[in-house]
């Protein structure tokens, strides 16, 4: 519990066995739920998680038969997280490029009631973007550009 408030992580995950752990590892206490969307895995992330399970009564996992993709997997957790009554989901990547010790600053504007939803900016400063290669880098930094402008936070006008 974080604040009187219920705490639930959704990680959708798909082959990544050599991840999962390093993210549940860096998950704070103060996290009610961690709901581990495995999207029909090919490799063993069912199996690492599951373990994991089973000596952290937070982590649940639940498994699509189907690839479903990501947004599916993100869908899946936040129906999960609805029906458990929970009181805010985050939503962290499996493959563990989200730092968890930021999650008290994305929390914070939602518990205050300043915000209803929170997005963090792996590219708001280089430290954030260590080990990212550079087409990931890249597509990331493309990615946040249409977010933008899709929201309407940077307007595009003709000259």
């Amino acid at each position: 519990m974080y604040k009187d408030k219920r705490i639930s992580v959704i990680v959708p995950a798909y082959n990544e066995e050599k991840f999962i752990e390093s993210v549940f590892n860096n998950i704070p206490d103060f996290i009610d739920k961690i709901y581990v969307v495995n999207d029909a895995s090919r490799d063993n992330t069912y199996e690492v998680a599951s373990n994991i399970a089973r000596q952290d009564g937070r982590l649940v996992v639940i498994t699509h038969e189907r690839n479903r993709g990501v947004g599916a997997a993100i869908v899946t957790g936040y129906k999960k997280f609805l029906e458990d009554n929970i009181d805010i989901a985050v939503v962290m990547a499996g493959d563990n490029q989200m730092h968890a010790k930021y999650l008290p600053e994305l929390l914070e504007p939602i518990i205050k009631g300043k915000a209803d939803y929170a997005k963090g900016n792996r590219l708001s400063k280089l430290e954030y973007c260590r080990g990212m290669s550079n087409w990931r880098f890249f597509g990331n930094w493309v990615l946040t550009l249409l977010t933008k402008i899709a929201s309407g936070y940077w307007k595009i006008s003709d000259p």
